[in-house]
C-alpha cells in the first residue's frame, strides 16, 4: 500500500501559538467527518515561529480532492486563520 504524505511548514505569531494548539482538536475533527482517505495528522513545532503539519492521506486522490474542498468547514478554517504564512507545501509518498 502505498500512502500519501503532505508535509506543510508554516508561521503563526507566538501571541497565537496557543490558539493554534486549542484549533487542532477541531481541525482534525473535521478532517476525520469530511475528508475521505484522511489516515492521520502530527503538528511539530520548530524553532522560532515555525510549525510542520505531517498529514497523512491514502492516496494522492484523496488528498487532491481534500485541497479542493480548502477551509470548507469551521474547525478548519478557524486553524488555518491562525497561520501567518505559508512557507513551503510538498507532497510525497510512503511505500
Amino acid at each position: 500500500m502505498t500512502t500519501t504524505m503532505e508535509l506543510t511548514r508554516f508561521r503563526v505569531s507566538p501571541e497565537h501559538a496557543g490558539q493554534l494548539l486549542a484549533a487542532r482538536p477541531k481541525m482534525i475533527a473535521d478532517f476525520e467527518a469530511d475528508r475521505a482517505g484522511f489516515l492521520s495528522g502530527r503538528l511539530v513545532r520548530l524553532a522560532g515561529d515555525e510549525w510542520l503539519d505531517i498529514v497523512e492521506w491514502r492516496s494522492p486522490e484523496d488528498f487532491a480532492a481534500s485541497r479542493a474542498k480548502g477551509a470548507n468547514l469551521p474547525g478548519i478554517k478557524a486553524f488555518f486563520d491562525l497561520i501567518d504564512e505559508l512557507v513551503s507545501m510538498e507532497e510525497g509518498t510512503v511505500s
